[in-house]
């Protein structure tokens, strides 16, 4: 365990986030490799049917993760303020809310199932190996949410090294379950979501066991079950924040999705240029999104301990850190991105790669803005703020829509290309707002300035 109450910000902070960051990377290789395994062995039409269900595959996932982190803000509250036993009673919580809420969705989504694929536009002559791939996919996510849940419990008390270790280990597996299943016996599309669930089922097996011997004061016993069950303050306070912070990822995942439908309408070119500024997209705002998954576990925990200026000192340090960042990127997009294009791409097609450079050069001199948005959400999430986050994405969600509506029938995709920034800018003032001048911020600034020494 690694109490973040004590000690530098600055090293506590990167500490906790470079695991995060090793993670994200180790899935992004991972994604790639099985989508190469898949699309090389099972052939265009297999990879295609398995494409159909990425955003929705993704809506869910982001939905769970985010629920799971929501949950294990309370976890870290607890651990910050050394209540062991609020601790494990929240624990107890997660595995109770995770398995009832991930029930109801897998019953729905299944018996919904075709008319969500119809919903997503999937061709009919994909609909058999994307229904069979996807199925499998709901059926285990059981055991894709208590594979976050670990995780996410592990993050709550300042160990973001195991969660690393044993998703290196899913990692393996699944890759290994893919050529098994794909490769040597010769399996359909259904083969690799049932790799995917089989991995993840023994990390889970591998971490429960972990934690039971190296961490057995977060194994939350039948007395701890029962507390949870009859404390209805945390039960709302649990889900409230869960649910929070599962729908802000959503609502992110979903305007994506409908910014999508716009740039399929622009031929193959701008699909493909989208595509790789994307993906670079991604690496690049990597730190972003671990710093922002630190801020939650590192307020969460100093506002149980009391420790209100650490809260504050902590925000800066995450945007200093992430700023020198954007600087850093800022220089690569403006010399090398080009070339990255085409590692990306393979292409040679000026128009390709002038499209994706044009789009990360645009959206790149407002990353200082998108960091202060991951933080300043996640912090504010951290505090105990569900509603804030929660409207800030939402504005993504609307903005995209509108811009879909308004921008892009106009300016073509250069109202693709400019609607981020601009939705970036509106989205991050409701969380100055709140962090500067709500009521219950402005207490907790106030009581911050009166601690005459910190810990620093």
């Amino acid at each position: 365990m690694k109490d973040m109450t004590t000690g530098n910000p600055n090293r506590l902070l990167l500490q906790f986030a470079v695991p995060l960051l090793a993670g994200q990377l180790l899935q992004m290789v991972y994604s790639l490799t099985d989508t190469r395994i898949v699309g090389s062995f099972l052939g265009e039409s297999a990879l295609a049917a398995v494409g159909a269900t990425n955003s929705l595959n993704s809506l869910m996932i982001g939905f769970l993760m985010g629920m799971t982190n929501g949950f294990a803000i309370v976890t870290a509250r607890y651990f910050g303020g050394g209540d062991r036993r609020g601790m494990k009673k929240s624990i107890a919580g997660t595995v109770l809310l995770s398995a009832g809420t991930v029930l109801a969705l897998t019953i729905v989504a299944v018996a919904f199932l075709y008319p969500l694929l119809r919903l997503l536009h999937t061709p009919e002559e994909l609909l058999g190996q994307a229904s069979s791939y996807f199925r499998v996919i709901l059926l285990g996510m059981m055991i894709t949410v208590f594979y976050d849940a670990c995780a996410a419990t592990l993050r709550a008390v300042g160990d973001s090294i195991t969660p690393l270790i044993f998703l290196a280990l899913s990692t393996v597996c699944n890759v290994v379950l893919d050529l098994l299943l794909i490769c040597v016996f010769h399996m359909g599309v259904a083969s690799a979501a049932v790799a995917t669930v089989c991995s993840q089922g023994i990390s889970v097996v591998m971490c429960l066991l972990f934690i039971r011997l190296r961490y057995p004061d977060l194994v939350p016993d039948r007395d701890d079950f029962m507390r949870f069950y009859h404390d209805h303050h945390v039960i709302q306070w649990m889900y409230s924040t869960g649910l929070s912070m599962g729908f802000m990822l959503s609502l992110v995942n979903l305007g994506s999705v409908v910014l999508q439908s716009a740039i399929n309408t622009f031929g193959a070119n701008i699909i493909v240029a989208h595509t790789a500024a994307r993906k670079l997209t991604e690496l690049f705002m990597m730190p972003f999104s671990v710093l922002a998954t630190t801020m939650a576990t590192y307020c969460s925990q100093n506002l149980g301990a009391g420790k209100l200026q650490r809260i504050k000192a902590g925000i800066w340090r995450a945007l200093l850190l992430s700023w020198i960042w954007c600087g850093i990127v800022i220089v690569i997009v403006y010399t090398i991105v080009p070339m990255l294009i085409y590692m990306v791409t393979g292409t040679h097609v000026e128009e390709i790669i002038d499209t994706a450079t044009l789009y990360l050069r645009i959206n790149a001199v407002l990353y200082f803005v998108t960091v202060m948005i991951s933080v300043l959400r996640n912090a504010l999430q951290g505090m105990g703020d569900m509603v804030t986050p929660l409207i800030s994405s939402s504005i993504e969600l609307v903005g995209k829509v509108l811009i879909v509506m308004l921008l892009v029938p106009h300016l073509g995709y250069m109202g693709v290309i400019v609607s981020e920034p601009i939705i970036w800018c509106i989205m991050v003032v409701p969380l100055i707002i709140q962090l500067r001048f709500g009521k219950r911020f402005q207490a907790i600034w106030k009581e911050a300035k009166q601690v005459s020494t910190v810990e620093i």
